[in-house]
């Protein structure tokens, strides 16, 4: 096969692993590694027959075979002495990752399903490059027979650049309104989570060239030749003509060594079973194949392909016995949305993005997801506008929550808001009311907030003050909502004396905010009703329901004083300008008088010296 050198390349296909952030950073931009790294890394990646010297000395940084096959237990190993080669003269340091990062960079993914959503995201920002759908499958690879998991999407794809980019660490290109990812960790975090090893192929044009890349992440290559710096073998091949040419950006012998580690340490033997995989992407598009899953502590791999031919699903969960043992209303618990995503694939895919795609599908197993759209499971719909407080942003956030209860209340106990961030799921039912509490069962809430950052795995949202008045404003939401709508379901409603009786004692209530305190009864135990002791001494008897209404009350009025506060300074900050700016025009006016006073004195003095 005919070679082909690419004009202006400045790398070999090895890649050593910076931790960078900066998209203008070349590091981690360009395959920017220079021939001296690349032949540091080939006598450390000889084959197997090579490697017994290495097996004998595993605390110097030899061969160390993995230990266990649950993730959670395969970041147990300990780090031997660095084997880093003196730096050549006028070579800069750059930062190293150890192996072992990829295990602790994944255990961010507490939830086998976020590291999947995180593949599925990757698909669905790949919309905006003419991608119609993202799918995910189960494949038994011909090397071993094991289950190894397939994403495929049909993308733009990723030219050389590109993958590189996509394997580095840190390093993000999707910072916009339209797309999800936006840490540049998704990639590396999500398939180390789900397995040992991960091989992609990509295929894309960018302008008058065609490429297809081909790059592996392997924590198992990497722990079996007792590497201590993360390296990541790729190839490339120019597809521009009527053959496939591999792109060379050092020597032959580079590229050589990277396809024989590639072979060596995927599950295909030989250059045609790589190039076969591109059959199924088409002109353009990505896929990625995980393999060596990880086990749950039985031993068995934590997702279970058999249950369902349709589906994947979580052993551990799945497992929570026959639904013919229980009552009926444990059964509509169970087969409710709200639990069934804990397990299933399909389940957790059907709300994992508020709006329905156009043009678009996410195929689980070779069938497409159907869109559960949790607004039309409610009843008596109301829509609250909420207003957050974004000191940082001058133009006003509106923010619309739906809110409503479950059709099957009061007879299904199910509540929750489901918090989106641009379109994707964070929060799926998050229950904002206390724990024992009556008051907001059957009622779910949809809203997107975008004001506020979700934590790096996409599964929760960063602690910070807005997240915590979202908190408190949806906990209000639930409470007036359920005031005015509980008895339309079957729920007692507050009688009028109980409605006056928390009228009246909000009117009590003067400017300040007034702080209560509960004090429990531990004699026997009881958490209602309870003595709430305020600041005047006096004491009366309130519910637990009643005391935290009670404080979300206080909050918000403190919120808005708070509000007001705020207001008042940015106009005392105004008033002040506004002197400041009359006080220069004071100075100017009256050095301009002084000027002007002067000129007439002189003037008078000259006329009266010439008479």
């Amino acid at each position: 096969m005919s070679t082909k050198k690419e004009k202006g390349a400045v790398a070999v296909a090895v890649v050593e692993l910076d931790s960078s952030d900066d998209e203008n950073a070349a590091g981690a931009a360009r395959p920017n590694i220079n021939s001296a790294s690349s032949k540091k890394v080939t006598p450390q990646v000889t084959p197997q027959a090579q490697q017994p010297q290495q097996q004998q000395q595993p605390a110097a940084g030899g061969q160390q075979a993995l230990a266990t096959r649950s993730f959670w237990k395969a970041g147990e190993y300990v780090v031997g002495p660095s084997k880093r080669p003196a730096m050549a003269q006028g070579q800069l340091e750059h930062a190293r990752v150890h192996p072992k990062f990829l295990h602790s960079n994944a255990t961010s993914h507490k939830w086998a399903f976020g590291a999947i959503a995180e593949l599925l995201d990757n698909g669905v920002d790949e919309i905006q490059s003419g991608a119609t759908f993202v799918s995910v499958d189960k494949i038994d690879l011909r090397k071993d027979n094991s289950p190894a998991l397939l994403f495929r999407d049909d993308g733009g794809g990723m030219n050389p650049e590109g993958l590189r980019k996509c394997m580095s660490l840190g390093y993000s290109t999707k910072k916009s309104n339209t797309t999800i990812g936006q840490y540049g960790n998704g990639f590396k975090t999500s398939t180390m989570r789900l397995g040992a090893d991960a091989i992609v192929f990509s295929r894309a044009t960018r302008g008058s060239k065609a490429t297809q890349s081909i790059g592996l992440l392997s924590y198992t290559f990497l722990r079996k030749t007792g590497q201590d710096d993360v390296i990541v073998p790729m190839i490339d091949f120019d597809i521009s003509g009527n053959w496939v040419e591999p792109i060379i950006y050092s020597s032959q012998d580079d590229w050589s060594s990277n396809l024989k580690i590639i072979l060596e340490w995927s599950p295909f033997g030989s250059k045609e079973d790589l190039l076969q995989q591109f059959e199924d992407i088409g002109a353009h598009g990505t896929k990625i194949i995980i393999y060596n899953l990880w086990l749950n502590d039985e031993g068995v791999y934590e997702l279970s392909f058999d249950d369902d031919d349709e589906d994947i699903r979580l052993r551990d969960e799945a497992n929570h016995g026959s639904l013919t043992k229980l009552n009926k209303k444990t059964v509509d618990i169970l087969n409710h949305v709200s639990y069934r995503f804990r397990y299933s694939l399909r389940a957790y895919a059907s709300i994992l993005y508020l709006r329905k795609f156009t043009n678009f599908q996410v195929i689980i197993r070779g069938k497409p997801v159907q869109k559960y759209d949790i607004q039309d499971d409610l009843i008596h719909v109301k829509v609250i506008t909420y207003r957050p407080q974004l000191a940082t942003i001058s133009t006003e956030v509106t923010v619309e929550t739906t809110i409503g209860f479950t059709k099957q209340a009061p007879d299904l106990p199910v509540t929750g808001f489901n918090v989106y961030h641009k379109n994707r799921l964070i929060r799926p039912f998050w229950k904002v009311t206390a724990d024992g509490s009556s008051k907001g069962n059957g009622v779910i809430g949809i809203l997107e907030a975008n004001f506020i950052e979700p934590a790096h795995d996409k599964q929760d949202f960063e602690r910070s003050s807005l997240f915590i008045r979202l908190e408190t404003r949806l906990k209000q939401m639930v409470m007036e909502y359920w005031k005015g709508h509980c008895h339309l379901v079957g729920y007692q409603a507050l009688v009028p004396s109980e409605c006056k009786l928390q009228k009246d004692r909000a009117v009590k209530h003067s400017v300040a905010p007034t702080p209560i305190i509960a004090i429990q009864d531990m004699s026997n135990g009881q958490h209602s009703p309870q003595a709430v002791v305020k600041s005047d001494g006096s004491t009366e008897a309130m519910s637990v329901e009643e005391i935290c209404e009670e404080n979300i009350q206080l909050f918000m009025r403190y919120e808005k004083h708070v509000q007001k506060e705020d207001e008042l300074k940015q106009t005392i900050n105004n008033l002040k300008k506004e002197v400041e700016f009359a006080k220069r025009k004071r100075d100017q006016l009256s050095a301009y008088l002084e000027t002007k006073r002067k000129q007439k004195a002189a003037e008078h003095n000259s006329g009266q010296t010439n008479i």
